[in-house]
């Protein structure tokens, strides 16, 4: 179990997903709830509720007015949304459409994702957005200008048609495509569309999260409790509603007379009680900001864990996994343990070791090239790439009984002796120094 790497790390990294969508989720209640407040800190608006996993990613409610978020993480190997169909298939924008077309054209729509825009047709998209949308606000016709016609039809111009409505297939509308019809209301979806792009990705939200998002409700409330223990209280009740962990009024009941001769369908009060343990409202914020306040430390995030080595600390500063991490360690003790044998009965060894270590050298410069240099790529970009190279490189190029992934281990032990780095420069054994005073460690 231990010595055997797995194929993937699939598991964890669809968790920091989870997590990740937790965390921009809570930011969007964090931000209703400071909407709903009074000058005196009290809820005035009892109708601002967020439904997780409904429809998209998450619902905000307030009264009668819904928008509908969709929420795209992408790692920055990814880079920018470049084209219409990029946003529109790995943003979202598809199944953002055709959830609006679904719920009456009526919700406003939102893209909340880590990569940035490229100039170009993504730029254009964005802008087309912003031209419509004012259009709306200030209570004119949404109609298409010339100057964005080209961006609306390219968007028609992506969607599937076989999975819209009749009107979007073979002869809907007026029959050409994309037709005025089609142009028409594709135009009114982009004019309640926002696309809020460039958020921080899941490495670092961990220690963003508590300045950016919980920080103004804080100060908003006057309270003295760190904004980390306010956080992470709202932050649990998310994760939850994320899963649908909420309360459960019935429990495990049956449904007796569920569907008994002359009962009608639910009404919308029933529907909503159906899904309770999916909802959060500004009640259930509010309680648990107030729990958090009254138990100083009850809601202190957990300290991490870090490894106390020059590679672990350098892949951390490159915002590499804790996964990655463990792995590293593994590896380079993997390698170590290989050249010990081989030097116990191989007279040889020490210059095959000192040849590959010149081959590591030069592959591990020619990734850090490929990805644009130390500091344009993060640590797991790096990462990526240097295990890309390794499994590509000739047999010829290391000792017959060694593999790429003790060939990685060969380079985590020379980012150990600081030959390899996953960040920018700094002061290693400062920052090691630091790490065990704050732990208590002499290792």
């Amino acid at each position: 179990m231990m010595t055997v790497d797995p194929e993937d790390d699939a598991g964890a990294e669809t968790a920091d997903w989870y997590e990740w969508q937790a965390v921009m989720a809570a930011a969007d209640g964090m931000a209703l709830y400071v909407k709903a407040l009074d000058a005196n800190g009290r809820i005035t608006d009892d109708t601002c509720r967020i439904i997780c996993e409904r429809h998209e990613d998450w619902v905000v409610l307030q009264g009668q007015d819904a928008e509908l978020v969709s929420a795209k993480h992408k790692d920055p190997a990814y880079g920018a949304y470049t084209t219409l169909r990029k946003l529109f298939d790995d943003g979202g924008l598809a199944h953002l459409f055709r959830r609006w077309l679904a719920l009456g054209a009526k919700p406003t729509c939102r893209l909340v994702t880590t990569p940035g825009l490229s100039a170009g047709p993504a730029q254009n998209l964005e802008k087309a957005c912003e031209y419509l949308r004012d259009l709306r606000l200030g209570g004119a016709a949404v109609a298409v200008s010339d100057e964005h016609r080209s961006v609306v039809d390219d968007a028609c111009g992506t969607l599937d048609r076989s999975k819209l409505p009749d009107d979007w297939r073979e002869g809907g509308f007026s029959g050409d495509f994309p037709g005025t019809g089609h142009r028409d209301q594709m135009a009114r979806f982009m004019s309640v569309l926002s696309i809020d792009h460039g958020q921080a990705r899941r490495q670092h939200t961990d220690f963003a999260a508590p300045a950016m998002f919980a920080q103004p409700v804080v100060d908003r409330l006057g309270l003295h409790t760190p904004a980390a223990e306010i956080w992470e209280a709202v932050l649990r009740l998310f994760r939850a509603r994320m899963r649908a962990g909420g309360p459960v009024p019935l429990a495990a009941l049956p449904k007796v007379l569920a569907y008994r001769i002359g009962a009608s369908a639910p009404n919308v009060e029933e529907i909503e009680r159906s899904l309770v343990d999916r909802i959060i409202t500004m009640q259930d914020i509010d309680v648990a900001i107030r729990v958090a306040v009254r138990n100083p430390g009850g809601f202190r995030p957990l300290p991490r864990l870090q490894r106390a080595s020059r590679v672990a600390v350098k892949m951390a500063a490159g915002t590499c996994t804790d996964n990655s991490i463990e792995r590293a360690e593994q590896l380079r003790a993997d390698y170590q343990e290989y050249w010990s044998e081989r030097m116990a009965i191989d007279a040889g060894a020490r210059v095959e070791q000192a040849r590959l270590r010149r081959t590591l050298l030069k592959v591990s410069d020619e990734a850090t090239q490929a990805v644009g240099g130390i500091a344009a790529a993060s640590g797991p970009v790096l990462w990526a790439e240097l295990q890309r190279r390794l499994e590509e490189l000739p047999r010829t190029d290391f000792p017959d009984d060694m593999d790429a992934e003790l060939l990685l281990g060969g380079v985590c032990e020379l980012s150990n002796h600081c030959r390899v780095w996953f960040s920018e420069r700094f002061d290693v054994d400062a920052a090691l120094a630091s790490l065990r005073a704050d732990t208590g460690s002499d290792a």
